[in-house]
């Protein structure tokens, strides 16, 4: 009897029976990234800002409304653009490789990634406050970014592990499941978890699409924080994920087919802005959305963290769509995890106040077992607290606090993309070779009239920890997150002053003889370290 094929599908529910069970993940973790932009506009593109609103039936489980709720009907806004240019996305980025400074080339990618909406407004009105929507009727305008031919190759050539890059997704009957095999995510079977009405999430493309790369290293300069993707591919008819909230801002960009959104506010002011991603909702936790759409090729929707959302494909057309993320775990409390334990430290070896002993029997009147006595020494010991928490801002070192955030910035960043002229002027593109049966040019040849500037605005940075000073860099980073150790080294006390020179100088090229060090070999042998660890590049190629 000829056997019956079995789908992946089919095989992985059979087996998975007789599998130990995958330990349990905690009901709350911590989602990827995503982001990007453009310059002017397209003619013809409408944009809806959506402000933030609270339901009837959610205000119960509110401490305090979100501030500037409406009704659907009030929040849509149709905004005419002009002077738009529909510039493609090779020929962009093309351009901004010639754009000298690159916090500029971030600023103007960042535009054409939401154009017509203006940057400036967009991070005065919108960014963590509401989500907006830009439809362009324009299926070519994010074209060059990432495609479904682009994932069958990367399939085909890539090490591509399930579980590490990918996952295989379904979400059927308000239940939410995860149906990875172990080890390599081989075209067959990923494919035929497709046909089976599977999504596909690629975790992290910029490990294998030297496009999202480039894009993603710029625009990590225009957050200051880490700028991440995923790629979701889903098959007509289906859906892939729960209803939930990420802890990112993100950036939906849809590239082929379309996709039906529904977008709904926090459920409360507790969950505005949150730290972590949610669990999986059902819909009667969620109330209604206050944004519902079909998201077409060359769409934007963006929502900031805490909003929650979720995405069904129509029957008609399979989706294919790229969220980029930035500004995890970015916010002033992250900033004071890291300064309140110092300022603590210098506090208690400096001021005496802060060694002083605890009240005798504090035990018997303080803690949650007598917070309800009407004690006098009750309140005298708040007062301390108070008085003592004021006084530790004296103590709390700023500066030293955001060098730390700045060293997991650092940690967190793709390492540039060289442009064909960064690439010749730089390290990675020195003429020394192997050639008729010896070394050439193995040499950098910097000297004094050599002039020199760092590869990007904020591929490296100075850091004190007190005693030494140390410049961390990210030329040197994997493209894969956190892959390599940050990259550091020290630097002698005499070579900090030119070390900020070139940090502020940039984007302007300097002679190595005008750095403020020492003698001239003493400044040729600075660059030619710097120049070594990829951090700096010259005028011309050496």
């Amino acid at each position: 009897m000829e056997r019956k094929h079995m789908s992946a599908f089919s095989l992985y529910q059979t087996l998975s029976a007789d599998l130990p069970s995958p330990a349990k993940k905690p009901s709350i973790q911590v989602a990827s990234k995503k982001k990007k932009k453009k310059k002017n506009g397209i003619a013809g593109s409408k944009v809806h800002a959506i402000k933030t609103q609270v339901k009837p039936e959610q205000k119960k489980r509110c401490k305090k409304p979100p501030k500037s709720a409406q009704t659907q009907e009030e929040v849509k806004e149709e905004v005419e653009c002009v002077n738009g240019t529909d510039e493609a996305l090779d020929a962009l980025l093309s351009d901004l490789s010639r754009v000298n400074n690159s916090r500029e080339r971030a600023s103007r990618l960042f535009q054409w990634l939401i154009s017509p909406v203006p940057a400036k407004a967009f991070f005065r009105d919108t960014w963590e406050k509401k989500p907006i929507l830009v439809q362009r009727k324009n299926p070519d305008y994010y074209k060059g970014l990432f495609s479904t031919a682009e994932f069958d190759r990367i399939l085909r050539q890539e090490d591509v592990q399930y579980g590490v890059n990918l996952d295989i997704t379904t979400y059927t009957n308000g239940k939410r499941e995860t149906h990875n095999p172990p080890g390599r995510a081989l075209p067959f079977t990923v494919w035929d978890f497709y046909e089976n009405g599977c999504s596909i999430r690629l975790l992290n493309p910029q490990a294998f699409s030297s496009t999202v790369w480039n894009v993603l290293s710029i625009l990590q300069e225009r957050f200051g924080s880490m700028a991440g993707a995923n790629v979701y591919l889903t098959p007509p008819g289906t859906q892939g994920f729960a209803p939930h909230y990420d802890d990112i801002e993100a950036f939906v960009v849809q590239l082929e087919g379309k996709k039906h959104w529904r977008v709904y506010n926090p459920r409360t002011e507790d969950e505005t802005l949150p730290v972590f991603s949610s669990p999986n909702f059902n819909d009667a936790e969620i109330g209604r959305p206050i944004l519902e759409v079909v998201l077409e090729a060359g769409d934007l929707l963006y929502f900031p963290r805490g909003f929650i959302h979720q995405g069904d494909c129509l029957p008609d057309a399979h989706s294919l769509h790229i969220t980029i993320s930035s500004y995890q775990k970015n916010s002033w409390g992250d900033l004071l995890q890291k300064l309140l334990p110092a300022a603590l430290d210098i506090a208690m070896e400096e001021d005496v106040e802060f060694r002083q002993g605890l009240p005798l029997e504090y035990l018997t009147y303080m803690g949650v077992q007598n917070s309800d006595k009407d004690d006098p020494r009750r309140t005298k010991f708040f007062s301390q607290t108070e008085s003592l928490l004021k006084k530790l801002i004296n103590y709390a070192p700023v500066d030293a606090a955001v060098d730390q955030k700045a060293r997991d910035f650092l940690h967190d960043c793709l390492p540039p993309m060289l442009s064909p002229d960064e690439l010749a002027s730089s390290v990675q593109g020195a003429p020394a070779r192997w050639e008729c049966g010896q070394v050439m040019d193995v040499a950098a040849h910097i000297n004094k009239q050599t002039r020199i500037r760092l590869l990007r605005a904020d591929c490296a940075r100075l850091c004190g920890d007190g005693e030494a000073v140390d410049l961390y860099y990210t030329t040197s980073n994997s493209r894969v997150y956190h892959k390599e150790e940050p990259k550091s080294f020290e630097i002698k006390a005499e070579h900090t002053e030119a070390v900020e020179f070139l940090i502020h100088s940039y984007p302007k090229f300097v002679t190595v003889g005008s750095l403020p060090c020492g003698a001239a070999e003493e400044r040729i042998a600075l660059a030619e370290l710097l120049f070594e660890k990829g951090i700096i590049h010259t005028a011309e190629p050496l």
